[in-house]
């Protein structure tokens, strides 16, 4: 059934009806009085270890969770996310990437889950570069171990990310872009000829750049200088306040340009829940009252509590850039770079009917409806 959605362009502050289906099939402009909520298309959010107090991370996740925290995404404006699976044992990150995929075949609300994004075990042993990912599990990539993930994954691996220093890096990037899986630069201490490597084959992202890694480097080259330069390598970041200072953020954004920028919550389970302690994977994590979730007993930060809808909000006053820029980082450069197909294009003609509609508030998004394929999965 044809449907209509009215709202103001976040580029022109023009009104804007979206005529659509499933898919937008008329965009025009919209005659009478000025919109009060502004039309977006819906974020994309290609890294999520959990939500709502989900973890992710775990085969033994039920699915009545996992779709409850789902529902919670869309009331923050996420329409299509990459549930993200962390290093861990073997058995455990193909048993977690086989739960998903059932999840997202039999859950009402399961497409939203677009694909999934594997964020280690192949990266670096390094404190600092590691993160909070466990050093006992971190190894070598192995092309037969991604046949096993994509096989429990029912082929919904989209992003992988690792460190190019392993010297089968090259061959296994190669091997996986071959498949369609877009490779990502993270927890990495290379050099400059290893990202150099990388990028030749076939790399084209950086992780939340600017953290998982080391405390401190050499002034330079070092890996973030060489990755902010690299104009084939597009970076996500993470923008709570508490990952980045804003002196960095400013500067990465405007060496990368926002063509090239990318928000990602790199939310886990305490994010959209109350402060406490949550799983994540076989480690605890701890929701501080500060708004940070740490390393149970720790001060080392393991994801974020962030929502994408306060990502956006805080890009807009803490890099310096306008809404309209901040909310293409949340939609249009996440689908492209991260291989979200019929998101691409933003409030166009042959793309899938996921909007937003939200007010703009003293620098804070209020998420007022969201639509997710065409359907109106949350209303405030």
């Amino acid at each position: 059934m044809q449907k209509t959605v009215r709202g103001k362009d976040v580029a022109t502050g023009a009104a804007l009806e979206v005529a659509f289906s499933d898919s937008i099939t008329a965009v025009a402009g919209a005659a009478g009085g000025a919109e009060e909520l502004y039309l977006a298309p819906g974020w994309i959010d290609v890294q999520v270890n959990g939500y709502a107090g989900v973890d992710y991370n775990s085969a033994r996740t039920s699915h009545e969770e996992i779709a409850r925290s789902i529902e919670v995404l869309f009331a923050t404006g996420v329409t299509r996310f990459y549930p993200t699976v962390i290093t861990g044992a073997p058995d455990e990150m193909r048993g977690a990437l086989e739960n998903l995929a059932r999840a997202k075949d039999s859950l009402t609300h399961g497409g939203a889950m677009d694909g999934f994004h594997v964020e280690g075990p192949h990266i670096s042993p390094e404190d600092g570069p590691r993160g909070a990912h466990l050093r006992r599990w971190v190894r070598r990539p192995d092309l037969e171990e991604f046949r096993r993930w994509q096989d429990a994954a029912r082929g919904n691996i989209r992003l992988v990310t690792l460190a190019p220093e392993w010297p089968e890096a090259p061959a296994y990037i190669e091997a996986l872009v071959a498949q369609g899986v877009v490779i990502s630069v993270g927890h990495t201490g290379a050099d400059t000829r290893q990202l150099a490597d990388a990028v030749s084959a076939g790399a084209t992202m950086s992780t939340h750049l600017g953290n998982g890694s080391h405390s401190v480097m050499r002034r330079h080259p070092n890996y973030l200088w060489e990755q902010l330069a690299e104009d084939r390598l597009t970076a996500s970041f993470i923008v709570d306040g508490i990952h980045l200072p804003n002196s960095f953020l400013k500067s990465a954004v405007r060496a990368k340009g926002v063509a090239r920028s990318v928000l990602v919550t790199d939310a886990s389970a305490p994010a959209g829940a109350k402060p406490g302690r949550y799983a994540l994977g076989e480690q605890e994590v701890d929701l501080t009252s500060d708004n940070r979730v740490v390393l149970a007993g720790q001060d080392k930060l393991a994801g974020s509590a962030l929502s994408m809808d306060r990502a956006v909000g805080n890009a807009v006053r803490f890099a310096e850039i306008t809404l309209s820029d901040a909310v293409t980082m949340a939609t249009t450069n996440a689908a492209r770079v991260g291989g979200v197909a019929g998101r691409q294009n933003g409030l166009a003609l042959g793309d899938r009917a996921d909007f937003v509609l939200f007010r703009w508030e003293r620098g804070v998004v209020g998420v007022r409806a969201t639509y997710v394929g065409g359907e109106c999965v949350y209303r405030a």
